[in-house]
Order: C-alpha cells, then structure tokens, then sequence
C-alpha cells in the first residue's frame, strides 16, 4: 500500500515554484539644498518636499529606506521613515552597486534617496531608463523602477 501511495504521488504534478517579482524600487535625489556646502541640512522648501514625498507614498508599499551618509539624504527621507516606523539604512555615496544590490534583494518596494551625480547611474543599474544628467537646482523627482519599466514624478514641496 505504502509503494502504492509512493508511486501515485510521483504522478501528480510537481507544486509550481513561487516566483518572486523584481521589487518596485524608488529612487529619488535628497530634496533643496543650497548649493556649494559640503554637507548642508535641506532648506525650508527642501523640509517642505521631504514632507510631500511622504503624502506621496501614503498607500503604498514600502519595507525600506537607503540613504548616504550625508544629512539632507537622511533628512529627505525621515518624514516617509517616520511615519511608517521604517528603520533607515545607510549605504555609502560611492558603492552604487551595493545600494543596487541591497535594493533588488528586497522581498518588498524600497526608497532610494541618491544624490545628482549618482541617480542617473543608480536608476539606470536597476534596469530602468537612465534619466538626465542632473543639475543642483533639479530637485523633487522620483524615479520608480518595476519590472524593467521606470515611472517618473515630480514631488511639489
């Protein structure tokens, strides 16, 4: 009996394998700052835009939050942390490709916050269309990479 049941149940199909989709991955450059500071807080408007991303993601998904080592990536991205009680994580400036890394391993949407020089590079790593170079005054895009496609919006402090 025992064989019987063996040998039956090597003819029923195999349980299909979970396939986990790419995570939905945002990436935005820290919001105003004056310019020509090594390491500025954001300005008022920056506040202001920092507290509209965070409006913005209400509803939507989100496990986690990569920073730089700098103030205004950190400050960019409290407003959504905070209000989501989401620890955030600090990868550094100059390893793009670990930041990448991080992000793609994620079982959930993550929020990169980047700076103008890195963004372009980081956006387009995640397979998505590479933006722009950036100047210092382009502040307030959101760049959002899922399944290979990027999305763009523009935060309005």
């Amino acid at each position: 009996m025992r064989l019987t049941l063996i040998a039956l149940a090597a003819l029923l199909p195999a349980p299909a394998l979970a396939v986990q989709e790419p995570p939905t991955i945002h990436v935005v450059r820290h919001f105003d700052t004056p310019k020509g500071e090594k390491d500025p807080d954001l300005l008022p408007q920056g506040v202001a835009r920092a507290e509209a991303l965070a409006r913005w993601f209400r509803g939507k998904r989100l496990c986690a939050i990569l920073v730089t080592q700098y103030k205004r990536t950190r400050q960019t991205a409290a407003p959504t942390a905070a209000g989501r009680s989401i620890a955030i994580q600090s990868y550094d400036a100059a390893d793009i490709a670990g930041a990448v890394a991080r992000a793609k391993a994620a079982a959930c949407p993550v929020l990169i916050v980047g700076h103008s020089n890195t963004v372009p590079d980081i956006v387009e790593k995640l397979g998505g269309s590479r933006p722009g170079d950036l100047a210092h005054e382009d502040f307030g895009d959101v760049w959002t990479v899922a399944e290979g496609k990027t999305g763009h919006t523009t935060i309005a402090p």
